[in-house]
């Protein structure tokens, strides 16, 4: 898993998955004005890339991972402070918004001596409705320090979850990763053995 996140951690541990951590250090870099689709699958796969190659050759499979929130043509990363966190999440308030993760999986495995390399990256994009907000809410909640580690400034598994009116798409794509696109790719690949 090329990701630091403990929610990422926390869904492949409940998925059963044998994995360790290694984080990607990376300046996440990408072109201006890409759609928000291809923004997390390019870091996704700049993630993963960094981390393969400081795991060297051995089987096994890398994933990596990264989250957006997009709301009226914006792309809302991880708050840097209270400020950025109150106006993201006031932007948010009483509105829907898009959460998007790219995921990229690197296969390396081993035939006939030699060491081969597959991958694949995908984006899924759920779409997430807040209920109003007020000041004194929003304030509340970024008090909690919640919010500073999270993209688009809010944890819909922890606290924020009062403030979700609803969602379409995967729940867990929210959290951090879709873990049944992810399942059906992984699938996919033992199945091609």
């Amino acid at each position: 898993l090329a990701s630091a996140s403990p929610r990422r951690r926390e869904i492949f541990t409940m998925l059963g998955l044998d994995f360790t951590v290694q984080a990607a250090d990376i300046a996440e870099a990408v072109a201006p004005g890409l759609p928000p689709e291809e923004t997390v699958m390019s870091l996704a796969a700049q993630k993963a890339a960094a981390v393969k190659e400081c795991m060297g050759d051995s089987q096994r499979t890398i994933v990596g991972a990264d989250t957006v929130v997009f709301f009226q043509n914006r792309i809302f990363g991880k708050p840097k402070s209270f400020q950025e966190a109150f106006s993201m999440l006031s932007a948010l308030s009483g509105n829907t918004h898009q959460v998007y993760t790219g995921v990229t999986l690197i296969r390396i495995k081993k035939e006939s001596g030699h060491f081969s390399q597959e991958s694949r990256t995908f984006s899924e994009g759920t779409d997430v409705s807040f209920y109003p907000m007020t000041e004194r809410e929003i304030c509340d909640y970024i008090a909690t320090g919640e919010p500073m580690d999270k993209a688009g400034a809010y944890g819909i598994q922890g606290k924020a979850a009062i403030f979700v009116k609803g969602i379409r798409g995967d729940y867990n794509n929210v959290v951090g990763l879709p873990i049944a696109r992810l399942y059906q790719e992984l699938k996919s690949w033992k199945e091609k053995k």
